[in-house]
């Protein structure tokens, strides 16, 4: 098993500290009742999740420096790193997928990404200060594509599980549901935990990224 794990991982809430379209929420935009509905109707089943997010993060209008400014100021896992490490030396495979957008996951964390070797799966977006930011699905002839989402974080745990590898999955929302009930491992917190509690699903322990690289050591160092 030590050369087939795979860690898979969700970056809004579980990577990052607080989820991207909060922190919008939070720091750039005055009416947050206002701004926060389209993430409540896609609670209430009313949108796509993919829409929730274009309908709040196209509200932003800063000027690409301040955009590019404010993405610095996510907070990250410190954690994430040494467990990204960890996984480059063990030559564990460690994806990103992200119901999200790249375009704030690379600006914030590109140089991990490249150093540690790490795949990220997530829906493209567009940015201009008149019109905010939008995001963009892949096509819907993907294997990641889902219409809800734009990516399907399932898919890619099955595709991952059908070739064999024991899938380790991390996550905090209701996107990470779905991969959580077909993982083999599932680090959940928040809205997930919650979910797993009410469907049965076992979880581990899951503060930081700290759980999950004690996880993965106890496996290759027992």
């Amino acid at each position: 098993m030590k050369n087939k794990i795979v860690l898979i991982s969700d970056f809004d809430g579980t990577i990052s500290k607080k989820d991207f379209f909060y922190m919008v929420i939070d720091n750039l935009l005055k009416d947050k009742k206002d701004a926060l509905a389209p993430w409540q109707d896609y609670l209430d089943g009313k949108i796509k999740h993919i829409d929730a997010l274009t309908g709040i993060f196209s509200q932003i209008h800063l000027t690409q420096q301040q955009l590019d400014e404010f993405i610095s100021t996510i907070e990250v896992d410190t954690y994430f790193y040494d467990t990204a490490k960890y996984c480059m030396n063990k030559k564990i495979p460690f994806y990103i997928c992200s119901a999200g957008t790249n375009y704030y996951i690379k600006k914030r964390i590109f140089d991990s990404l490249q150093k540690y070797n790490i795949t990220l799966i997530s829906n493209d977006a567009t940015y201009s200060q008149q019109d905010g930011m939008k995001l963009v699905a892949p096509e819907q002839n993907s294997p990641y594509y889902n219409a809800n989402t734009g990516i399907s974080k399932q898919a890619i745990v099955q595709k991952l599980k059908d070739e064999g590898f024991f899938t380790i999955y991390a996550g905090d929302g209701k996107p990470d549901f779905k991969s959580a009930q077909i993982a083999d491992v599932v680090f959940a917190k928040d809205m997930l935990l919650e979910l797993c509690k009410k469907d049965n699903i076992k979880t581990k322990t899951f503060n930081d990224f700290r759980d999950i690289l004690n996880y993965i050591r106890s496996i290759y160092e027992q």
